[in-house]
């Protein structure tokens, strides 16, 4: 409980990422459906970015305190494609690629925020050798804390992405990961597997709350985000500093 309260702050600036990232994930899905010949996600209202359209209470509190979750499925009827398995694993990949595309989008947000940043900080900003220090006037400023606000929200962007491709790109349902490995397979496996899909989910959300499935989380995450940040420039050294920062002064709680 004490950890819960103390890592409050930290859920409260990671709503909007959250929100967004849910929200676009589902809407991804709908769109490509949709122009491959399924309106039934459009005629439901589901091609909106509206989170109360997509969030699942369930999904929504796992994001939250564990950085990877769901939201509602957008359905789809497979009887409206032209190709049903090809089209439903497109369908689905939409979904992990609108991720994909959110974190490079949180990344440059992040490099340049971080840029504005380093343009205020006129010397406050003091370099020894490789490292960054944050002088006491710096700290006082208010664009300073503004910006670090917005460096955090961006950076806790990239990771639930990150985190939220690579957790929807395993293959076992209910997961998009499934969809898209079903269209490798002979039909005659892909008509069996979908006959225990059922169980399997059961069995994978048994894995998922064993944490079994952490440490592979985190080792795709770091490899993605060092991936991101080198294609950006990003300074590291500074970031760190800057979020370091931040966190030290915001609200702890504690019972």
């Amino acid at each position: 409980m004490l950890d819960f309260f103390n890592n409050l702050p930290i859920m409260l600036l990671s709503l909007p990422a959250i929100l967004l990232s849910l929200s676009i994930h589902e809407a991804a899905h709908g769109y490509i459906a949709n122009k491959l010949g399924d309106p039934t996600a459009r005629n439901l209202g589901r091609l909106t970015l509206n989170p109360l359209k997509h969030i699942n209470l369930f999904g929504f509190i796992s994001m939250l305190l564990f950085r990877v979750g769901w939201a509602n499925p957008v359905p789809i009827n497979t009887r409206n494609f032209k190709n049903p398995r090809r089209d439903m694993a497109i369908s689905a990949a939409a979904g992990p690629i609108s991720n994909l595309c959110l974190a490079t989008i949180f990344t440059i947000l992040l490099r340049l925020t971080l840029i504005a940043i380093n343009s205020i900080s006129e010397g406050s900003l003091v370099i020894l050798g490789n490292r960054y220090w944050i002088d006491e006037s710096l700290q006082q400023n208010a664009l300073f804390t503004i910006l670090s606000l917005l460096a955090i929200i961006f950076f806790l962007g990239i990771s639930l992405n990150i985190n939220l491709m690579f957790f929807n790109l395993i293959p076992l349902p209910p997961l998009d990961g499934s969809r898209i490995a079903y269209i490798f397979l002979p039909t005659e496996t892909y008509f069996k597997i979908m006959e225990y899909e059922r169980y399997i989910m059961i069995g994978f959300l048994v894995v998922f709350a064993s944490g079994i499935l952490d440490k592979p989380l985190l080792f795709l995450n770091g490899l993605m985000t060092d991936l991101l940040y080198k294609a950006t420039g990003m300074p590291e050294d500074l970031l760190g500093v800057v979020l370091n920062e931040l966190l030290n002064r915001l609200p702890q709680f504690t019972l």
